[in-house]
């Protein structure tokens, strides 16, 4: 015979012994993440004030690394047990305060990241706006440190400035601030697919590492379902993955394609746009948006059909293998010098008789 489950101990006010516990537990937790936080804004605080002095003691007294050294081993014989002060760890510290000298601007996003995320920006972020771009996803995304590490590696800086996403005007009206939640390539390395693979082996995938796929994503996505069925006359039909975003407030439809884009893709992904939002969509949300994931695409051609396209849609592609960050790198420092404005000051040279 099976054992029947007990059932819950109620207490006299009505509500069950755990519903009572959990309670406390909450409150607890509560707690110790306000803790967490506190002391994490202590030591951002203290690093850049210990790297502020050091910064004025090198310009100033011209100290250098034998003198750090010996403040290190200072601090190590005064405060034993004390770890994080070794001489490397000041010198990023005084790295950490010229990066950010007003600290003022940037206070609370510093304070937001641990310092093993900041380490990470500050040694491989060349440029401040770039710095600053790492800092600002890092807090808003709330990514861990594996996962600062990740996009640094992904090149997604310079991806964001040489590739935006290619947008409809149709998405663009209805939702102006889209170009900051979506991208114009999600990289989806941790699938770990082989080179040949089906939409079927993409989806099945996607869906076994739906957590990471939803960090890739962006922090806003929540997951609807997968296959959703979607009924229009007599005819059943299967949209591959829908979500919900909660900053545009809106179902955003995912189709899959393991094939370069076509023009004719974006006939499937409006129908299932529309069906979303006759059948769907609640009237207090603003109307779905499509999301066609593709292999690959030619810009040009996205473009053209995105051009005319009455539906609030984009295309991006997946990538199963982290960029070239070297040639990304390369590319963002020839477009950065394209970009610059002419000097005027320096004569322009004349041209020499034909």
């Amino acid at each position: 015979m099976t054992k029947k489950a007990k059932p819950p101990v109620v207490a006299r006010d009505g509500l069950s012994t755990e519903s009572n516990f959990d309670a406390v537990v909450s409150l607890i937790r509560e707690a110790r993440q306000h803790t967490l936080r506190a002391v994490n804004t202590a030591v951002i605080d203290l690093y850049w004030e210990i790297g502020q002095h050091l910064h004025r003691k090198i310009e100033s007294d011209g100290w250098a690394k034998g003198t750090v050294a010996r403040l290190a081993a200072y601090i190590a014989q005064r405060e034993p047990g004390i770890r994080g002060f070794s001489a490397p760890n000041l010198w990023r510290m005084r790295q950490f305060y010229e990066a950010y000298p007003a600290r003022e601007e940037l206070s609370t996003l510093l304070r937001e990241l641990p310092w093993s995320a900041h380490l990470h920006i500050l040694s491989r972020s060349k440029r401040p706006e770039e710095r600053e771009f790492y800092l600002r996803m890092a807090a808003k995304q709330r990514w861990p440190v594996r996962e600062v590490a990740r996009q640094i590696d992904s090149g997604l800086f310079e991806r964001a400035v040489l590739n935006p996403p290619q947008l409809s005007t149709a998405l663009r009206e209805t939702h102006p601030q889209a170009e900051q939640h979506f991208k114009d390539a999600y990289l989806l390395e941790f699938l770990a697919l082989p080179q040949v693979h089906s939409e079927a082996d993409l989806h099945r995938s996607l869906l076994m590492n739906l957590g990471r796929f939803l960090t890739e994503l962006g922090r806003d996505f929540c997951y609807i379902g997968s296959e959703y069925p979607i009924q229009v006359g007599g005819q059943d039909f299967a949209l591959d993955l829908l979500f919900f975003h909660r900053g545009l407030n809106s179902l955003v439809a995912i189709e899959l394609k393991v094939t370069a884009f076509e023009p004719e893709h974006l006939g499937k992904l409006n129908f299932y746009l529309e069906a979303l939002d006759r059948d769907v969509r609640k009237p207090h949300e603003n109307p779905p948006v499509g999301l066609l994931l593709c292999a690959s695409k030619d810009s040009e051609v996205v473009e053209y059909a995105l051009s005319r396209s009455l539906s609030p849609a984009l295309v991006a592609e997946y990538q199963t293998k982290l960029p070239d960050k070297k040639m990304l790198a390369a590319k963002l420092h020839e477009f950065y010098l394209l970009s610059a404005p002419e000097d005027r000051s320096k004569p322009k040279k004349k041209r020499s008789a034909s």
